[in-house]
């Protein structure tokens, strides 16, 4: 098939012989009989030459370089119904290749985040962190999704280092599919599960969680605790049904949660929030635990907030301040959120010590304050300060967190 052809796409798409830019092939000189064909079509794009400048008009091209150039024009507007019906088989066959090769082209997607942060203690507890995860996230057909997660944390303090901790450790903490069965949304494998504000749990495991509707929606899990001798929860097994809905302006959920953890602990949670004045928001929820030896220990515990505004990694400039009060008992949490920034809450959970020497802590109350500011576009820092004391006993905390996060 010659490409002298495209002299009839070029009159599909209604040539005259003016006013386009001077011809970009040398093969095609101005006195060709097919010049203003070729050129018209070179300026809509829809014709390419050789990289040495030639467009090979005697060269023969396949039915599928034809159906890509009629493809163009139409996308262009031309009128070549003839055409397309000539070279259907080609076009569907084009289209298909196409975009099978665009779907590759996005079928994986890395994006990361490293956060420096340093902790500062009142009982002589320093330690600096950068940590560098990297998001993999995948296609794996038109409704199932792969996620994983890579970590690395390296210690600029040698607090961690003396506990066995290497810098070079890297470990792949998150790795589920995510995907419908029926009309329930399933994720499946290794994932990190909070509800909510993460007061109860906020820990990573080897789970199945379901979950079901929108404005109101029932979510179900279950799994096991990764094994990392960190939480709590270590390799213990949780399981938690939860009803979330919106009401008006209000969120509102209850939660139910079984851990089987030595001590079959049980705990409900109910909490809702509520828009108070423009940008300003109420936050309260109510916990009540219980175990198969519970002893003396409190069964509930509550934790009220207040939130203004707030830091978006997308809009420079945007901020926020906050404030929470908290009265959580031993039986009313796993493995609390704010662990991390505290470094205390799950520490007393139950006591302190081993044997004699063990202090009892039923939890703990106390405040946090904090603020935070996307300093430039996926930029964001923020400075949190924690006053706890331990529910029994005489055990405090002050602990200010400062941390920079970037996002990529």
């Amino acid at each position: 098939m010659k490409k002298s052809l495209v002299l009839a796409m070029a009159m599909a798409l209604g040539v005259t012989a003016s006013a386009y830019a001077a011809n970009p092939f040398s093969d095609v000189p101005a006195g060709h009989w097919a010049y203003d064909a070729v050129n018209k079509l070179a300026a809509e794009g829809i014709v390419n030459g050789y990289p040495d400048g030639t467009f090979g008009g005697d060269k023969l091209m396949t039915r599928y370089e034809m159906a890509q150039i009629v493809a163009k024009a139409m996308a262009n507007g031309a009128n070549v119904d003839k055409l397309a019906a000539e070279f259907a088989d080609e076009l569907d066959s084009l289209g298909v290749r196409v975009a099978n090769l665009e779907k590759k082209a996005d079928n994986v997607k890395i994006t990361g985040q490293i956060r420096a942060s340093y902790r500062d203690m009142d009982n002589g507890s320093h330690e600096g962190r950068l940590r560098t995860r990297l998001f993999v996230n995948g296609a794996i057909n038109e409704d199932w999704t792969y996620t994983g997660r890579f970590e690395n944390n390296q210690y600029y303090t040698d607090k961690k280092l003396k506990e066995g901790k290497s810098d070079d450790d890297v470990s792949l903490n998150w790795a589920y599919v995510s995907g419908p069965i029926g009309g329930v949304k399933a994720d499946l494998g290794r994932q990190n599960f909070k509800l909510h504000t993460g007061n109860v749990v906020d820990a990573e495991f080897d789970a199945v969680k379901l979950s079901y509707g929108k404005d109101v929606k029932i979510t179900g899990f279950a799994g096991k605790g990764e094994g990392d001798d960190v939480t709590p929860l270590d390799e213990d097994r949780l399981y938690a049904v939860d009803l979330s809905s919106k009401i008006g302006v209000v969120d509102a959920y209850v939660t139910y949660y079984n851990a089987d953890d030595g001590y079959s602990q049980e705990v409900w949670n109910v909490g809702a929030a509520v828009p108070v004045v423009k940008d300003l928001k109420l936050s309260a929820e109510y916990l009540h635990g219980d175990a198969d030896e519970s002893g003396d220990l409190d069964n509930n515990g509550y934790v009220v907030g207040l939130a203004y505004k707030g830091a978006k990694a997308s809009q420079p400039g945007s901020w926020g301040v906050y404030a929470n009060y908290y009265d959580m008992p031993a039986l009313t949490y796993f493995d609390n959120t704010n662990d991390a920034y505290s470094g205390v809450m799950n520490d007393w959970k139950y006591g302190v010590g081993e044997g004699d020497d063990c202090v009892a802590t039923d939890g703990f109350e106390g405040f946090e304050v904090g603020a935070n500011v996307a300093l430039a576009k996926n930029i964001v820092a923020a400075v949190k300060y924690f006053d706890l004391d331990s529910r029994e006993g005489d055990l405090d905390e002050q602990t200010i967190w400062s941390e920079v996060v970037f996002t990529f």
